[in-house]
């Protein structure tokens, strides 16, 4: 589902601030994968998400997704294959709108506009349905602005715009480093739903190793730009959030 080759990143090349954070960095993640990525700052952690979307290219290499060669493919290019959701709760979706607009606006990506109301009967029949399964009251506040909402409310609103449309491919950005721990836990336990109900290959960020251990199937520990250790299967299955802070 997704194949990195030889990607090159530098940042301000031919300044004395340049820094390479790939070189030659190479990653193929199977389709159905969910890979949770860890590492310190400056990893290449967030880099690895905007090569990956399309908001960043890279000086060199290829990327293949859902067997496509999209390496000069913009973000708007991509996002009929992927969706995001970022750590900050006020990304990705707009404060003086509804909430059902805001959905209105997710779950027309990667289509024609038109002039037609944002919002229909049916539409709204669709987002009611999907926030219902949060379990939070969000489907009687579909006219409510998004502004209105806590970091919590407006991030699990985020997590199913990122999924009404179909697409192959969910990056999450640690999308849950600024809830508190209850919300945190109903986020990731609609993360991990989601993502098996729709059938999703997804990568999460994450600073917090259990996390990083309990969620997805395979785990990427990232250090100045390289993959140091891929963990899946029995090796992964056998480890504990203690066995990842001493290797830190």
């Amino acid at each position: 589902m997704i194949e990195l080759k030889d990607i090159c990143v530098t940042f301000a090349k031919g300044t004395p601030l340049q820094n390479t954070i790939f070189d030659h960095f190479n990653l193929q993640i199977n389709t159905g994968e969910f890979v949770t990525v860890i590492g310190g700052n400056g990893a290449g952690k967030s880099t690895l998400m905007n090569i990956i979307s399309g908001e960043l290219l890279a000086d060199a290499g290829s990327i293949t997704l859902d067997n496509m060669n999209v390496s000069h493919w913009l973000a708007h290019q991509r996002a009929k294959l992927i969706s995001r959701v970022f750590q900050d709760p006020l990304l990705g979706s707009y404060a003086d709108l509804s909430i059902e607009e805001n959905l209105s606006l997710a779950y027309s990506r990667g289509k024609p506009r038109t002039l037609c109301p944002a919002v229909t009967e049916a539409t709204r029949s669709i987002f009611r349905e999907n926030l219902q399964h949060i379990g939070i009251g969000l489907e009687d506040r579909l006219t409510d602005k998004m502004g209105s909402l806590s970091g919590g409310q407006r991030q699990a609103v985020s997590l199913v715009m990122a999924t009404l449309r179909p697409s192959k491919i969910l990056l999450l950005d640690e999308h849950t480093a600024a809830l508190d721990p209850k919300m945190e836990r109903l986020i990731l336990s609609l993360t991990q739903k989601l993502i098996t109900e729709k059938k999703l290959t997804a990568l999460m960020i994450t600073h917090s190793m259990s996390q990083a251990l309990e969620y997805g199937n395979r785990t990427l520990v990232m250090h100045h730009g390289n993959i140091v250790k891929d963990l899946i299967g029995s090796e992964r299955d056998h480890l504990k959030a203690t066995d990842l802070v001493e290797f830190f």
